[in-house]
């Protein structure tokens, strides 16, 4: 059977080409805000892939939304009022009052998670397009709910880290789990979800597996021997790795890992952080993945049908990173692109070849066959202590967000959520700053 292309994108048909309904979130704005200068950081990516998104017509296939920006209580469902009310209120103009001075260090906010303008603005986006996407998922109204501002997995109850100000993540999956018993998050990112498995440590409600690079590296946690605690335990799964780690291994500890997981484990939704710090050639990564190893993950897990909220993260590499999510969100609605980039507004960005697809680098694999089949023998031997599909009662199911109606005058300010149109975005420019690969004080976070 052949394939049919529509806007530079081919249908396959194959199994794989059963239709899912997906939704989109997109604030136009995202890409203004900024870390400063020398910042591996950029939201400008999330624009970038947005942008190569819109120029291979996968808008067409999905329902976009503008996020609407989660209000400061909806962000204290995980982080503490104090925190809360320091990110809505700091600013760089009010860096130098005591008051702020003395709670910059508290709360974990300066050289690594700078205060820049608009910070609470952009947390604000992020975190409403992952509550968003729940919300979505909850109503039944898509079976695939993504969102490149989330992915934000550092950020801890009272405190910024790893660039990460507020978790959308976790924010993300309470309001799942007002309608879904059991929730599975899954990370791909090259750091450990650290944020993430230490708020949902002590529960079975929400299992966590992160892939991530271990040793000397940032944030130091996520030792294979990390299982949960409490109701918890043997609910989170840490599978840490080394340099150099290729499709091909990845691939081999991620399809047996994660069937065993929705064998055992059953969740009602799965949520994937996708962070692209895990591709080849990362300014701070140090894996070896290509574009269409790292898509593989979110093509496994969309193979079983579960509600799944794909998220962003890491990724620093910014030209890859639009590539990256580009590409997965093809993935997510079915179609294969095209290698060749249509003309976008960032084309010089991605020569000398553009192409969607890069090599990746002949960097060493530091995992060996033998650290390999011992790191899918003792986590598949973790799996089998589970009972399968643990109960999880609960009374009442807590009533969903609803969008809060906005006064017509404030539309401009805290637009509702809306189909977004391809007008609303402006192609801005910004350049890709060539700052040393290694992040400035990152230092390691133990739990």
């Amino acid at each position: 059977m052949g394939e049919s292309t529509v806007g530079g994108a081919s249908l396959p048909s194959g199994p794989d080409a059963k239709k899912r309904r997906v939704t989109y979130f997109y604030e136009p704005t995202i890409g203004d805000y900024y870390y400063g200068q020398g910042h591996p950081m950029k939201p400008h990516r999330i624009r970038m892939a947005h942008n190569l998104i819109v120029h291979y017509s996968l808008h067409r296939r999905m329902e976009i939304n503008r996020p609407f920006p989660a209000a400061p209580d909806d962000i204290r469902r995980f982080h503490t009022d104090e925190y809360v009310d320091f990110l809505s209120t700091v600013s760089p103009e009010t860096l130098g009052e005591n008051t702020f001075a003395r709670q910059l260090k508290r709360f974990n906010v300066g050289e690594d998670c700078p205060v820049f303008d608009g910070l609470f603005n952009f947390c604000q986006a992020s975190a409403g397009g992952s509550i968003g996407a729940a919300v979505k998922l909850n109503r039944g109204d898509a079976d695939i709910a993504i969102n490149w501002a989330g992915g934000l997995h550092h950020a801890k109850k009272s405190e910024a880290s790893g660039f990460c100000y507020v978790n959308d993540i976790v924010l993300g999956i309470l309001e799942l789990l007002k309608v879904h018993r059991r929730v599975l998050y899954v990370d791909i990112d090259v750091h450990h979800g650290d944020g993430v498995e230490e708020a949902f440590y002590t529960t079975d409600r929400v299992m966590t597996v992160s892939f991530h690079k271990f040793g000397d590296f940032f944030p130091g946690t996520g030792h294979i021997r990390d299982v949960g605690a409490g109701p918890g335990k043997h609910y989170a799964l840490n599978v840490p790795l080394n340099d150099g780690m290729d499709d091909e291994n990845f691939r081999g500890l991620f399809r047996p890992i994660i069937q065993k997981v929705m064998e055992i484990y059953q969740p009602d939704a799965v949520v994937l952080q996708c962070g692209a710090d895990s591709l080849s050639g990362d300014r701070l990564g140090c894996f070896n993945l290509s574009v269409k190893g790292h898509a593989d993950c979110l093509r496994f897990l969309r193979s079983f049908n579960v509600p799944l909220m794909v998220l962003g993260g890491g990724g620093y590499t910014i030209r890859n990173v639009a590539r990256c999510w580009c590409y997965e969100t093809a993935v997510a609605v079915g179609v294969e692109p095209d290698n060749k980039l249509p003309y976008n507004e960032y084309f010089e960005y991605f020569g000398p070849d553009y192409t969607l697809h890069v090599d990746p680098g002949n960097m060493e694999n530091l995992n060996s066959p033998k650290d390999m089949e011992k790191i899918r023998i003792t986590l598949l031997e973790q799996l089998s202590r589970l009972p399968h599909a643990p109960s999880a009662p609960f009374q009442t199911t807590p009533s969903t967000i609803e969008v809060p109606e906005e006064a017509e005058e404030d539309m401009d300010r805290r637009p509702k959520r809306r189909i977004w149109s391809g007008e609303d975005y402006d192609s801005d420019h910004d350049e890709e700053e060539k700052a040393s690969s290694k992040c400035s004080n990152l230092t390691a976070h133990m739990r």
